[in-house]
């Protein structure tokens, strides 16, 4: 890996920034205690999004850059005694994207397309898009569903659900740059990554919960 980011820090929305590269990896005590029960491979790619999510810290919020980053209850990362800020990490090959947000929820992914996409895969993320987008160069429909992709996951990656979210049923017109979905508004940064990048960002609950899907929030 080569270090430094590669898309950012960006400001994507008001209290909300977007970093993606390569990283350099996490000196942070805890970051190694937490890397040195996974296997090598495991850790090494977990220091290197903590390197780059540190880095991201401390530009944009520099008293957080040293904060303990631990898992929630299911798993996803937060910072400790910030329970109104939001952190969200996405590992592709050998790059990372990592997001902060000040206040609310956030999701961010990256995914490297493959170099041709089955039209099973197309029709199930796509659904009425699909034949548009199949009837492209196989490679640049790989790269419209990669992009497609991101954004659903960075949806249910901000609400918390993955996969449970069904992520595959939010609606992403190929080729847009943004929309919403429930309270989550999503981006794609097409204009600031090469590799499909997209971050969603939504509310905090005002019942201070921890949000789901979005048929939760009226």
């Amino acid at each position: 890996m080569s270090p430094g980011p590669v898309v950012g820090p960006l400001a994507v929305a008001e209290g909300v920034w977007v970093v993606a590269g390569s990283g350099v990896p996490s000196t942070h005590r805890d970051d190694r205690r937490r890397a040195a029960a996974l296997p090598e491979w495991r850790a090494r790619r977990f220091l290197h999004g903590r390197g780059l999510l540190r880095e991201l810290l401390h530009t944009v919020a520099p008293p957080l850059a040293g904060a303990d980053i631990v898992p929630d209850e299911r798993g996803r990362p937060r910072l400790a005694g910030r329970p109104g800020a939001a952190v969200s990490v996405s590992h592709s090959d050998s790059m990372v994207a990592c997001a902060f947000a000040a206040e609310g929820r956030v999701g961010v992914d990256l995914q490297h397309p493959a170099a041709s996409v089955g039209a099973t895969l197309a029709r199930r993320l796509l659904r009425a898009h699909a034949p548009g987008v199949l009837a492209l160069a196989p490679a640049r429909a790989a790269a419209e569903v990669a992009w497609v992709w991101t954004a659903q996951e960075a949806c249910v990656k901000a609400a918390g659900t993955g996969l449970a979210g069904r992520p595959w049923e939010i609606d992403v017109p190929p080729g847009s740059l943004g929309g919403r979905w429930g309270p989550y508004r999503w981006i794609c940064l097409r204009s600031a990554s090469t590799t499909p990048l997209s971050c969603a960002m939504g509310p905090v609950r005002a019942d201070g919960a921890d949000g789901a899907h979005p048929t939760a929030f009226p």
